[in-house]
């Protein structure tokens, strides 16, 4: 004798596409929810008050003029990496790669800065190390896409791999470049003649790569939604086979796309070294390359979200210092709030995207 199979109470359902301020809506309340949680956190295991420490968050990024021009500079750049990335994962082309291509643009910026700085005027200096870096992030780029579209190897290696590559060549040329000799640094490049510097936006020291966002934010929505390349990537991205049918040629889509990807990367590697260090490390980056990764994945490959979450997470990671120096408490402290954050933002999509369904309301819909 069989028995009728007992069915779960509930059932998770995938939703229609919901209103943006729907979505927008799940993400306050995600946001509110992770905050509170963040406060009761503080309350039982510091004592602090958290208002507190939020607040002292909020100076830590916004609590002079100084420091909020630095946090804009800081949200650019990696605002810049996840949008380089982005053409590329739509493509689902797992680009990892994004820290190493960053290096070699920086790396090729200060090349053409220590070799060419006493030779060429400060102009062209400039313009050997736009070219420099924007070619050296494209054919970083190129070698792992070369090898995916001819022999299908796998990406997420190959551009990992590459990050390596990438910042073992960075300190090998340290150590040729170091000043002084032996101290392992590169130092200020060309401290007194400037030669190479970028120049300032408007008289404003941080306004350049800021600028510089804002211009590759709009390019990349028009590209991505409505380019003919942006199509392609696209239909790419849904199915090979697909693409190839309709009479896109595949390897050329993805060896153009993540050259784009490399090249937009190598840009940022230039702001960081002929903008704002003047100087190359192995550290200069500074792992954005990977949280480029996050920040494009949880903002759906939208140019215009990945504002929103770039603000966010470099809001919380300036207010780190600034929670250090007010309580004592230690940047691992920071991470947790920063982490609980993320975890409801990420979160928050699975109820955007589905929903529950108890069995009486899909028993009536069978009825129906």
């Amino acid at each position: 004798m069989n028995e009728k199979k007992k069915e779960p109470l509930f059932h998770i359902v995938k939703r229609d596409a919901i209103p943006w301020y729907q979505s927008l809506g799940i993400r306050a309340v995600a946001i509110v929810l992770a905050l509170i949680l963040c406060a009761i956190i503080t309350t039982v295991t510091t004592g602090i008050n958290p208002i507190q420490v939020y607040q002292s968050i909020f100076a830590g990024a916004f609590g002079s003029a100084r420091k909020t021009w630095i946090t804009f500079q800081n949200i650019s750049i990696l605002l810049l990496i996840s949008l380089a990335l982005t053409p590329a994962f739509k493509m689902k082309f797992w680009n990892i790669g994004g820290e190493g291509q960053v290096l070699i643009g920086g790396l090729a910026s200060a090349a053409c800065m220590i070799c060419l700085g006493d030779k060429l005027p400060n102009a062209a200096v400039i313009l050997c190390m736009v070219v420099a870096s924007i070619a050296a992030g494209a054919f970083w780029g190129f070698i792992p896409a070369f090898f995916k579209a001819k022999w299908n190897t796998n990406e997420t290696l190959s551009t990992l791999m590459m990050n390596y590559i990438a910042t073992q060549l960075v300190a090998f040329y340290t150590i040729v470049w170091e000043v002084p000799k032996g101290s392992g640094k590169i130092g200020i490049i060309n401290q007194n003649t400037n030669v190479g510097w970028l120049p300032q936006a408007f008289g404003y020291k941080y306004l350049l790569s800021i600028l510089v966002a804002v211009l590759i934010t709009a390019f990349m929505y028009i590209y991505l939604n409505y380019s003919k390349h942006g199509y392609e990537i696209s239909v790419v991205g849904e199915s090979e086979n697909t693409a190839k049918y309709v009479g896109i040629k595949v390897e050329k889509v993805i060896m153009r796309t993540v050259v784009l990807s490399g090249a937009i990367c190598g840009l940022v590697g230039l702001l960081l070294v002929g903008g704002i260090n003047h100087t190359i490390t192995t550290t200069i980056a500074g792992g954005q390359g990977f949280t480029a990764v996050l920040v494009s994945w949880m903002s759906k490959f939208n140019p215009l979200t990945m504002v929103f979450s770039s603000f966010l997470i470099i809001f919380m990671n300036r207010g780190a210092s600034e929670i250090s120096t007010n309580f004592g408490l230690n940047q691992s402290y920071s991470d947790i709030l920063t982490g609980i954050i993320l975890f409801f933002i990420i979160g928050c999509e699975f109820f955007i995207s589905y929903q529950l369904q108890s069995r009486k309301k899909a028993e009536k819909k069978e009825v129906k």
